[in-house]
């Protein structure tokens, strides 16, 4: 039977693991040393490993991604904390201008195989400058990877296999998911980027969510299923690349689409999605409009209320496909 372990742990040894059978991979970040990092993911690993490769840094996002890049032209993969998503606006000029185009410019002399962590989304109350999600800035960008994985499984697979990679990642952790469980195999393993799963079998319609929208979309469609609708859910996993193909196939089979993501509804994730439905021979099987579900027009409120009411809920979910079954 195959072991359980929280999101948080999953991540924590995928660390482990790539620093035990790589010296090069060195983790960098505020307080992911003594402190254990901001949710307390690298906790133990200084212990294990020691100040020379696991770097509490100075406070300042822009020096930790540019020692990064720096770390990964000379041959070490570096793994950088960012502690929260919102920081992530410090280390643009670096992570964008630089980390993303320097394999392209040199003609692929050079390379830059580091990857970003950070948790991203809301629900703990950290209100505006510590609860967005901003993956769909990064998905913009030529040269970068982007993965926001939904289970602990996935987690650490899609870790290892970010760290491996030659590109430049920002792997998104959803402050939610760190507490929940699943099963995780034991030994290294590898789940590759730009392939998405099918979380639930459905046929009447489909569901793509992303990252912490993956539990609530399959507890949606538990729901559902007591009124008698068959709800396919997929997960994307890495939305950079972005597997269009699983995607499609969802759509062909159930002829109706909701999609579901955390950040700001206005130029997400999801529209990128429709768009490719619409630009795709799966537009002739649909039998209603593709319904997107984002986060709403407005930074996240600290109030509890007003924050849930800020980004897509379980109920939301379930109006939603109800929604695409009315049409």
């Amino acid at each position: 039977m195959t072991r359980e372990l929280s999101y948080a742990e999953a991540v924590r040894e995928a660390l482990r693991q790539a620093m035990e059978q790589d010296p090069g991979v060195v983790l960098l970040g505020e307080d992911i040393g003594t402190y254990g990092g901001a949710f307390g993911v690298t906790d133990g690993l200084l212990e294990q490993f020691g100040p020379e490769r696991v770097r509490d840094t100075p406070i300042s996002e822009a020096a930790i991604t540019g020692c990064a890049i720096g770390a990964a032209l000379t041959g070490l993969r570096p793994v950088l904390e960012v502690q929260f998503m919102d920081f992530i606006t410090l280390c643009m000029e670096q992570l964008v201008l630089q980390a993303a185009k320097i394999r392209y410019m040199f003609g692929g002399k050079a390379q830059v195989p580091l990857v970003l962590r950070t948790p991203a989304g809301a629900g703990t109350g950290a209100a505006a400058q510590h609860s967005e999600s901003l993956e769909a800035w990064f998905v913009h960008v030529p040269g970068l990877k982007v993965v926001a994985p939904s289970t602990p499984r996935d987690a650490k697979g899609l870790l290892l296999a970010s760290i491996r990679d030659p590109n430049p990642v920002v792997f998104v952790e959803h402050k939610l998911l760190y507490r929940t469980r699943g099963p995780v195999p034991e030994e290294p393993y590898e789940l590759p980027l730009g392939r998405a799963e099918v979380k639930r079998e459905g046929t009447d319609v489909t569901v793509v969510a992303t990252s912490g929208m993956v539990p609530r979309a399959l507890a949606a469609a538990d729901r559902l299923a007591e009124e008698g609708v068959s709800v396919e859910v997929v997960d994307p996993r890495t939305l950079r690349p972005l597997d269009t193909d699983t995607i499609l196939a969802s759509v062909r089979k159930t002829g109706r689409v909701v999609v579901v993501y955390e950040g700001v509804k206005t130029l997400g994730v999801g529209a990128e999605i429709a768009a490719r439905i619409a630009e795709s021979d799966a537009l002739y099987h649909l039998q209603a409009p593709v319904v997107r579900l984002g986060g709403a027009e407005c930074p996240i409120p600290y109030n509890r209320n007003l924050e849930r009411a800020a980004v897509p809920q379980e109920e939301d979910v379930v109006q939603a496909v109800r929604q695409v079954l009315a049409a």
